[in-house]
């Protein structure tokens, strides 16, 4: 399903193509696409350069890791078990340099993931991000160490058929995809004031 983007202004094709669908193919993603994605995450930008984030993958390939996270999958997300490859991005939340913590660490999580889904798109492949998942449960079955905070599941592989998915699901998926205006999201240098834009 192509669900490109019209925009206001022009932006790079990976961008106006990038979109976060529940339907997807069962057929595997390869260990060395997983690669490419997990390398463009690396190479994101971030504080001091600390790089805060850590990526947990499981594929279908290894059962018993991939149901380890998707059981922390809330009911709702539940389609996402279909999807061969499941990620749980983590966040380091002090600074390694110095011990105090890093109230920038989810924004530069936040910044390597967008380079792992953008890198995803590249490769023909469809992701989706979800706050719905059990914290807790994250912590405890992965065995995460003290200051790692979760923050995202992340389902991965090739678009499936929304017909697949149930009615309320297969209707959002055929949905036009919708944005604030720029007016809405970007202001100049004062609360309010309109941004410089041409």
């Amino acid at each position: 399903m192509d669900k490109t983007i019209e925009t206001t202004f022009p932006v790079h094709e990976l961008i106006a193509r990038r979109w976060s669908p529940r339907a997807f193919a069962a057929d595997p993603v390869s260990s060395a696409t997983l690669g490419s994605l997990l390398e463009a995450a690396r190479w994101a930008p971030s504080c001091f350069n600390e790089q805060p984030w850590t990526y947990l993958v499981a594929t279908k390939d290894d059962a018993e890791a991939f149901e380890r996270l998707a059981s922390c999958l809330v009911d709702a997300n539940g389609w996402a078990k279909a999807a061969p490859v499941l990620v749980l991005s983590v966040a380091q939340t002090s600074f390694a340099r110095n011990g105090k913590p890093n109230r920038h660490a989810l924004h530069d999580v936040g910044l390597a993931t967008e380079n792992f889904v953008l890198e995803a798109v590249s490769h023909g492949l469809v992701s989706h991000q979800m706050a719905g998942f059990d914290v807790e449960r994250a912590r405890e079955v992965t065995g995460l160490p003290q200051g790692h905070e979760p923050v995202a599941m992340i389902a991965i592989g090739h678009p499936g058929d929304p017909a697949a998915l149930p009615a309320p699901l297969a209707e959002r998926e055929s949905a036009p995809r919708v944005r604030k205006e720029l007016q809405q999201i970007a202001y100049g240098s004062r609360w309010g004031d309109p941004a410089p834009l041409g």
